[in-house]
């Protein structure tokens, strides 16, 4: 149904996904208890760190997952060499926001697999904020592991 193919992110898909990002990770940081301006200034650390040259960082891949010719939702990871083979981690996952529930998500994780696959990937990492139950289902569904939990208690 989903025929999801993944196409290099252009400069444009890139300053575009970048105005949104910064605020939506700052939101999802804020949701695990941390105060707003603590998030907004981890949010924008992160992305620094992470990204110095933008769309032009090394080992970093940003696709745009299309189904015929309407762009459905996008994909961020970082592929390193590891002792066992080549090891990604997926730093950005969106689907559109009206097209969610949809089957989009799991088409584009079977695209980003297949592209991996491609690019001598042997893993695929993520993390997911605990008040996402929607994206930790999806990532069980599709054969993900919990290789740790980060915990806290508000006193």
């Amino acid at each position: 149904m989903n025929d999801v193919r993944l196409v290099p992110m252009t400069e444009e898909q890139y300053r575009t996904y970048r105005e949104s990002a910064d605020e939506s990770y700052a939101r999802s940081i804020a949701e695990t208890g941390a105060p707003w301006a603590e998030a907004v200034e981890q949010a924008a650390k992160s992305f620094a760190d992470l990204l110095p040259d933008g769309l032009a960082t090394p080992d970093h891949h940003f696709w745009v997952a299309y189904v015929g010719d309407d762009e459905v939702g996008m994909l961020w990871v970082r592929i390193k060499p590891g002792s066992t083979g080549s090891q990604a981690f997926g730093f950005g996952f969106e689907v559109r926001e009206d097209l969610r529930r949809q089957g989009y998500g799991r088409a584009i994780m079977v695209a980003a697999e297949e592209k991996c696959r491609e690019l001598g990937v042997v893993s695929i990492g993520l993390h997911v904020f605990g008040h996402n139950p929607g994206a930790r289902s999806l990532y069980e569904q599709m054969g993900f592991e919990v290789t740790g939990y980060n915990m806290r208690k508000t006193l």
